[in-house]
């Protein structure tokens, strides 16, 4: 914009010059004009809509802080019961493992042993010398249902004053389970068991009809009448009769009328689990072996054609086998990890028993990574059991 070439002076004779203009209003009115002009506008209309706005504000946001906030509430919830719950479990586990810690723990302040669950269950299948006390032992050969087989089975029985084993294993015959065992139905023979007066022989005597005289059964019944006279005594030889006749007519054997009771050794123990049963019975082989070391060997195997499995678990791998003073020492290898579990306990019984059948009278397993399995106590030596796979009778 160009400026104004017009001085002040001249302006002023300009707007003299200028016709008058003359104002018909009265001074009151021009007055009231002029006060209304210089008023201030009220201000009420901006802080109303101030808070319109706030209130449509608050509408739209509350439901969301309020999302946010009940949002944030159930991660907090969620956090804080996550970190509840985690605390929980460590606690829990912390409290199962001081159980595991204290029920391991082999001695306590009193100096009592604390069994671990194993050990309470006491599943040795075997009779030991604290089993006994001043009682009798008795073992039948029991045939498995193929009849293929001879179970031994031990039991437990009270004895009299000047009673002979005889006596003894006559009477309790009746009272044995072999079904309930999952065995077959053998006991009591049909033949009457007696000793001599000097005691070095027994005679059996079957009736005239008996069901021994052919096919698998008189294999059967010879076996066990052997069996059964060499575990429990220490008589040599057995004398057969019919009908108080001497002599006992056998489809395979003939007229037999006597038999030496031989006592097998150097046999190796395998499992056998009847039908619908949990405990297995510990059967010793058909075959005889040179050295306690063989047996062993051969007890990692089954032996199918008997239906007997193997006894001796894959972790119990032993690098050094010695004989010291009828004690047998068995080194584990480094990287042979036991379990204190049933199948365990199973396996250390096979190696008491075979063992016995050695001449030993004791098992000491070395570098064990446990000092306890079941009720057997791995840091000293172990001895053999009195008989094999004890069951109870009335």
């Amino acid at each position: 914009m160009k400026k104004s070439e017009w001085s002040d002076k001249q302006l002023e004779e300009l707007l003299r010059q200028m016709p008058r203009i003359k104002d018909h209003r009265k001074p009151h009115d021009i007055y009231q004009n002029l006060s209304l002009k210089r008023r201030k506008k009220q201000a009420w209309i901006l802080p109303t809509i101030a808070s319109a706005a706030a209130v449509l504000l608050i509408v739209i946001l509350i439901p969301k802080i309020l999302v946010g906030n009940q949002f944030s509430m159930n991660q907090a919830g969620e956090k804080s019961s996550k970190k509840m719950e985690i605390l929980s479990n460590k606690q829990d586990t912390e409290i199962e493992m001081k159980k595991g810690e204290s029920s391991s723990k082999a001695m306590d302040q009193s100096g009592t042993e604390k069994f671990g669950l194993m050990r309470e269950m006491n599943l040795k299948t075997a009779a030991y010398e604290g089993d006994v006390g001043n009682r009798k032992v008795l073992t039948y050969w029991i045939p498995d249902h193929q009849g293929q087989l001879l179970i031994p089975v031990s039991t437990i029985v009270k004895r009299k004053a000047n009673q002979s084993w005889m006596t003894l294993f006559n009477e309790n015959m009746v009272h044995l389970k072999e079904e309930k065992w999952g065995l077959s139905d053998f006991y009591p023979m049909n033949a009457t068991l007696t000793l001599n007066d000097k005691g070095n022989s027994v005679n059996v005597d079957v009736p005239k009809v008996h069901p021994y005289s052919q096919g698998a059964n008189e294999t059967i019944f010879v076996n066990a009448i052997k069996k059964d006279i060499s575990t429990n005594s220490n008589v040599k030889r057995i004398r057969f009769s019919t009908n108080q006749q001497p002599g006992i007519e056998l489809g395979n054997f003939g007229h037999l009328e006597e038999i030496n009771a031989e006592n097998e050794k150097n046999r190796a123990f395998f499992q056998y689990v009847p039908n619908n049963q949990d405990k297995p019975f510990l059967v010793p082989s058909q075959d005889k072996y040179k050295t306690i070391k063989a047996a062993i060997e051969a007890m990692k195997k089954d032996q199918s054609e008997w239906g007997l499995k193997a006894s001796l678990l894959p972790a119990m791998k032993f690098k050094k086998t010695t004989i010291r003073k009828n004690t047998l020492f068995l080194t584990l290898k480094e990287k042979s990890r036991l379990e204190d579990s049933p199948n365990t306990i199973y396996s250390i019984e096979a190696l008491l028993l075979t063992a016995k059948e050695f001449g030993i009278k004791a098992v000491f397993i070395l570098d064990a990574p446990l000092e306890r399995v079941g009720n057997f106590d791995l840091t000293k030596e172990i001895k053999v059991p009195v008989a094999p796979n004890l069951r109870t009778t009335p």
